[in-house]
């Protein structure tokens, strides 16, 4: 298995060229579905949502937002991953809401560390809240590009994006979101030439201390 995961990650690239005849099957798109919500968050919080888009005019829109990337425009989806506006009392409330009716633990015992969270989150400004969600998103990203590969469906992670415009196409403010990172999904064109490239890393000796 070990083995089988490695080259699942030699495999993957960050894919510049997708065929746009190929999508990706509802089943995959489930998978990535639960692998987003499964993703390790701090505190548990999840404070994120994903927004999936097949609508091929909607793909389309999204490019000249994308600085005209053409792996947006061929994708079979595109995944907006966005982080939540409000991060307050009510938002970890309802967290701890979820936790009793998941676990059925007492509220009791979940009371101290409920306070301590809303007590620290209302020292935060609203840009470190806005730094420490963005950074969930990163975790998220992470986690779907490794499924992506044992899945072998195709991915590109996306930075350069305007966000203020996705927000603004995608009517993401008036849900209370903004968007953090875009992943393009599908499946890569034959004649992508990015596939045949050998991966360029620095060496596990190199980036890895071990310490005994």
């Amino acid at each position: 298995m070990s083995f089988d995961i490695l080259k699942k990650l030699e495999w993957r690239y960050a894919t510049k060229k997708f065929d746009a005849t190929k999508k990706v099957t509802p089943k995959k798109i489930t998978i990535l579905k639960e692998a987003f919500n499964l993703t390790a968050t701090s505190y548990g919080l999840q404070p994120l949502k994903l927004v999936v888009i097949s609508n091929p005019k909607i793909i389309k829109d999204l490019v000249p937002l994308s600085y005209n990337q053409e792996q947006v425009g061929n994708a079979s989806h595109i995944f907006v991953i966005c982080i939540e506006n409000s991060i307050d009392a009510k938002f970890i409330k309802k967290y701890f809401d979820l936790v009793n009716k998941t676990r059925n633990t007492s509220r009791d015992i979940l009371k101290s560390y409920e306070d301590y969270l809303i007590d620290d989150f209302s020292k935060k400004t609203d840009e470190e809240i806005t730094i420490w969600a963005a950074k969930q998103a990163y975790l998220t990203m992470g986690n779907l590009l490794t499924v992506c590969a044992v899945e072998e469906i195709d991915a590109c992670p996306i930075e350069g994006f305007q966000p203020d415009q996705y927000d603004s196409y995608l009517n993401l403010t008036a849900k209370g979101l903004q968007s953090v990172l875009v992943m393009a999904v599908g499946h890569r064109s034959v004649d992508d030439a990015f596939s045949e490239l050998k991966k360029v890393r620095r060496g596990v000796d190199e980036i890895v201390i071990d310490l005994e």
